[in-house]
């Protein structure tokens, strides 16, 4: 059916992977310097801020998975999954700055939390000097980053548990663990969890490094006294010591060494007996007999990993109560953007008044002003997120499977590198190319980073489209473009308009490509939000972090009403419509 399309195909590459390889080849040498991997180890701070990056790394992914794990397990009905899964667009769209933002404002010293309980119940009469934000122990960054990566992490696992043949096979495994006498939870955390891990390896890779090399959110609510390693390398890659940037280049690739150290640790810690032993050791309920056959039985019927993988409501129906996890998730995320949009209208605020004595518009007024921001903003996220949409629907439909196999996994870098070793390559192909501090440089940095997210989230829907389909509209005479233009891309319109949104709320979050290869000179809400909050400006940060959060939500509710169901869109009544 699929007619070789080498050519097509040798062009798709070249698109990215030119320059992909061509940033990832500047990073390499510019960490090559001897001098400046002299100098980074000789600094007192290099040893103090790698251990806070590890840390709060480590303790975010950790927290995030056991959240997520917790989450899954214990959701009681189909209904109660569907009530979580609406609400997930709603917390992927929350930026992290914007989310750090907003929980500055709720438990800093000054903030909503502290007044709410003052005078009457601490007797306070002037903010504390208490350190909940920014504090020596990174608390509140893995707070941010845990809170933030739980619901990527319960959206990648229902990726992959949301498919028929997966969910029939966890139903007669749970079924079979029950006949023996073992709870539902016991047999979750024993059967489903240990096959569900090894699936989830690419999204907790992704958690474990952003977390170990996030500068914006540590720039807002992070440690500053030392601060992380990527933060302190920030610091010295802005410096104009060509030493001072070096040995900025070298502490990305200190970062970049980290996160593949701590993959590997990670990866020996699940694959160890000990482990192993833990994650499948345990008794049935009382009475019950054949206990260690049931596990062997469930776990030799490994589920082949090129399956597809749908269902995750039918096998939840044998799991307990959550005790009001999710809506604590919730009621978490509201009062943060409530902080927000409430701290935009701030004007003066004593302490311990809980409501300011006076409101003000002032921040609206200079972000109405400043609409050349808004509009660069906008322009880059559209033409970022609709060429990275174009180019993986392109490299889906035209390459072949072996080349995809083969070649996409590349595609993920940007996922998976450090920002800054990722941003010091951009730079570097900007400057050879001659897009520094250009319109055309921030959107190429833009479309890159985009498209590793479109491609996660578009992929597994496109592949999976029923390949009778197109043989059928063959069948009756129709060509390959009436039938994807009026058959295959209808029907996933939902995927198609899902990936689109996750590539615009990706394009507004970008910080180091635009600061970076921008060279300050295109300002967007968030490069704003993340300067204002370092320079103290609450209401105007607060307007502009609220920004950061509305437009991807905006796009999130478009792209949820062209993907709802319609009664029209059916694959049998489309191809007997283009028959006629």
């Amino acid at each position: 059916m699929r007619a070789p399309a080498h050519k097509p195909t040798a062009a798709l590459l070249a698109l990215v992977f030119v320059p992909l390889l061509w940033s990832l080849g500047h990073a390499v040498l510019a960490g090559l310097d001897g001098a400046a991997w002299a100098a980074l180890w000789r600094d007192s701070q290099t040893l103090a801020a790698l251990g806070q990056s590890v840390w709060s790394g480590a303790a975010s992914a950790a927290l995030a998975t056991a959240a997520a794990a917790l989450l899954l397990s214990r959701s009681s009905t189909p209904a109660q999954l569907q009530r979580l899964a609406r609400r997930q667009p709603f917390m992927l769209a929350v930026p992290h700055a914007a989310f750090a933002m907003g929980l500055v404002l709720l438990i800093a010293p000054a903030g909503w939390l502290l007044r709410l309980l003052s005078p009457w119940a601490t007797g306070l009469q002037a903010p504390p000097p208490w350190p909940t934000t920014q504090d020596p122990w990174g608390l509140g960054l893995i707070a941010v980053l845990a809170l933030k990566e739980t619901p990527f992490l319960l959206w990648a696992a229902h990726t992959h548990l949301l498919r028929p043949d997966v969910a029939q096979r966890l139903q007669r495994e749970l079924q079979l663990a029950a006949s023996f006498g073992y709870g539902a939870q016991t047999a979750w955390w024993r059967i489903v969890w240990p096959q569900l891990l090894p699936r989830l390896a690419a999204p907790l890779l992704a958690v474990l490094a952003y977390g170990l090399t996030v500068v914006d959110v540590a720039l807002v609510i992070g440690p500053a006294s030392p601060p992380t390693l990527a933060v302190l390398a920030w610091q010295w890659l802005q410096d104009a010591s060509s030493l001072e940037n070096a040995k900025g280049a070298a502490a990305a690739w200190t970062l970049a060494a980290t996160v593949a150290v701590s993959a590997g640790l990670a990866w020996a810690l699940l694959n160890a007996r000990l482990w192993r032993q833990l994650r499948t050791r345990g008794a049935p309920d009382p009475g019950a007999a054949g206990s260690h056959a049931v596990l062997q039985t469930a776990r030799a019927e490994r589920y082949d990993a090129r399956a597809p993988m749908q269902g995750l409501r039918v096998w939840l129906s044998h799991a307990t109560p959550v005790q009001g996890a999710a809506s604590i998730f919730s009621v978490l995320y509201i009062a943060v953007l409530a902080a927000l949009l409430l701290g935009s209208f701030i004007g003066s605020w004593p302490f311990p008044e809980l409501l300011p004595t006076r409101w003000s518009l002032a921040a609206w007024h200079t972000v109405w002003d400043s609409a050349a921001t808004l509009w660069t903003t906008l322009w880059l996220a559209l033409l970022s997120a609709a060429c990275a949409l174009l180019w993986v629907v392109a490299w889906l439909e035209w390459a072949p499977p072996r080349w995809q196999q083969r070649l996409q996994t590349l595609a993920y870098a940007p996922l998976l590198l450090p920002a800054l070793l990722w941003v010091i390559g951009l730079h570097r192909l900007a400057l050879s190319w001659g897009l520094d501090a250009s319109g055309s440089g921030v959107w190429l940095a833009h479309t890159l980073a985009c498209l590793p997210y479109v491609l996660l989230t578009s992929s597994g829907a496109y592949c999976g489209f029923d390949a009778r389909y197109a043989q059928l509209a063959a069948s009756l005479g129709q060509t390959r473009l009436t039938f994807l233009l009026r058959v295959k891309w209808p029907l996933l319109r939902a995927a198609l308009a899902s990936g689109f949104a996750v590539g615009f709320a990706v394009s507004v979050a970008q910080y180091l490509p635009t600061l970076y290869v921008g060279a300050g000179r295109l300002a967007t809400v968030t490069t704003e939000a993340v300067t204002l909050a370092a320079g103290g400006q609450r209401s105007l940060m607060a307007a502009f972090a609220w920004l950061q959060w509305l437009l991807p939500v905006l796009v999130f509710a478009g792209t949820a009403w062209l993907g709802r169901n319609r009664r029209f869109a059916r694959p049998v009544q489309a191809l007997g419509t283009i028959a006629i």
